[in-house]
């Protein structure tokens, strides 16, 4: 939305293709009109900014500037000439037949901002009912306002389990414990980054004291070691970190509930970038993410990236890295609307490096890997255990997570490795005795089809139907 806001404004005429049928993505997500009282401040941080930005965009596509398409998911862009061919499944306007129809958007430059999706880890007990991640319960919020659980316990480690615990307690559940595996504390080594995005320790206080009123425990390294139950989830075994990163003897202790939202960060969602053939890179923080120059420019002419899918920063970053991307394509036609751009470029080096130490201060705790048993599930969709995954390394001689999919098929099944790519790319390269690299991510990030698309439409593919729109 911010990408398309200032190349529109900048003069250039855009097609806004967004999954979503309500504009907003995953951070400003919405309920339907009528499904609740829906008060956004008790759920979302700069509100205000997205309805002023959402505003500007029907007013802008009153005049044609702007074209909006909602509920269009892209599932292939290819080069036709000297512009790009988007191709598009319309979800929520299927045809008489109930196939979604197909709509092809044609445009001479791109801007991708495909977001990210919750990264997991394994361990026993987690494919229980009533264990999810920690964005599908804010999501069923959110966007639903249901509440996920009567007792909720959430779990896994970075800033994202505050507001998660925060908007599940001031909609009604009992949240138990928030189970982090890091600690705050870790940020006084990064004096300089936590200056930068002062605001961001405005946002935590709030959320620790809301958390507080709600008599919600915090527990600061610890880790769930356990699923508790049977047909569906009764509790959680939880255990307490040492210096040293392993589990304390006689720290674990059952805290009973109903669901468990646990999320471990995010993972970039780059089928598009990598059909285009921009070039990649490992983060911080172990993801796979899109390499961009101080323009948001990728390796791939004519095409710009912006928020998660260049690194995992929150919805500020990712903002201001859209703005900048929108003007920069802009410019691209000789726009002479741009304007000066050097406090967004601060803006953006300062939340950058928040983000960078952030990272840092949250990472994955290695004890997750190493108390992997053989018998714990990894790919749920297609019944891959660990042990399977430690045998194709050390009995087959998987050198890679893309040879291990081959030989055990993590990674083949509905999903196609959304749910348990990362972990299986972590546990192949430690069985491999070697840091995880970019090919072993690469392996589950890569589909030539980047959204479910009816056979019917790849019959026909591709297809003699005009264009919906011509975007700049």
């Amino acid at each position: 939305m911010a990408a398309a806001l200032a190349a529109a404004e900048a003069g250039t005429r855009v097609a806004v293709i967004d999954a979503g049928v309500r504009p907003g993505g995953q951070y400003w997500r919405s309920p339907a009109p009528g499904a609740g009282p829906f008060r956004p401040a008790t759920l979302h941080h700069g509100w205000r900014r997205f309805t002023s930005t959402d505003t500007r965009l029907t007013e802008l596509a009153g005049t044609g500037r702007v074209l909006r398409l909602a509920g269009h998911h892209v599932w292939s862009i290819l080069p036709a000439g000297d512009e790009w061919s988007v191709h598009c499944v319309l979800g929520a306007e299927p045809r008489q037949h109930g196939t979604p129809a197909p709509v092809t958007v044609h445009a001479r430059r791109l801007v991708i901002a495909t977001g990210a999706y919750d990264r997991q880890l394994p361990f026993p007990g987690w494919d229980l009912p009533g264990v999810i991640t920690a964005g599908g319960g804010q999501a069923l919020l959110k966007g639903n306002l249901v509440v996920a659980g009567q007792t909720v316990v959430v779990a896994g480690t970075g800033p994202f389990l505050l507001p998660v615990a925060d908007g599940l307690a001031r909609y009604g559940a009992r949240v138990a414990a928030v189970i982090e595996a890091n600690s705050p504390l870790a940020f006084a080594r990064f004096p300089r980054a936590v200056l930068g995005a002062t605001g961001k320790l405005g946002e935590a206080t709030g959320y620790a004291g809301r958390l507080l009123r709600h008599r919600v425990a915090v527990r600061h390294r610890h880790v769930v070691l356990r699923a508790l139950g049977t047909d569906r989830l009764t509790g959680v075994l939880v255990g307490k970190l040492d210096r040293a990163g392993r589990v304390r003897a006689g720290t674990e202790r059952e805290i009973a509930c109903d669901v468990l939202a646990v999320g471990w960060g995010f993972t970039p969602q780059l089928e598009l970038p990598l059909q285009l053939g921009c070039a990649t890179r490992v983060d911080v923080d172990g993801s796979l993410v899109v390499t961009v120059d101080e323009d948001q420019a990728t390796s791939v002419a004519g095409v710009w990236a912006a928020g998660e899918a260049t690194g995992v920063g929150g919805a500020d970053l990712a903002t201001v890295e859209g703005r900048l991307a929108g003007l920069a394509a802009a410019a691209s036609f000789g726009a002479d609307e741009v304007g000066d751009d050097r406090a967004l470029r601060r803006r953006r080096t300062s939340l950058r490096g928040f983000a960078s130490a952030m990272h840092q201060v949250y990472p994955i705790p290695q004890v997750m890997l190493e108390r992997c048993s053989d018998e714990t599930l990894v790919c749920r969709c297609e019944e891959v255990d660990a042990g399977t995954i430690r045998r194709a390394v050390v009995e087959l001689g998987a050198t890679e997570a893309r040879i291990v999919k081959l030989l055990a098929r993590p990674g083949m099944g509905w999903c196609q490795g959304r749910v348990c790519g990362f972990a299986t790319a972590c546990l192949t390269a430690r069985h491999a005795g070697r840091p995880v690299a970019e090919a072993d991510l690469r392996a589950f990030a890569d589909r030539v089809i980047a959204a479910p698309t009816p056979l019917g439409q790849l019959a026909t593919w591709p297809g003699d139907e005009p264009p919906a729109g011509d975007g700049g």
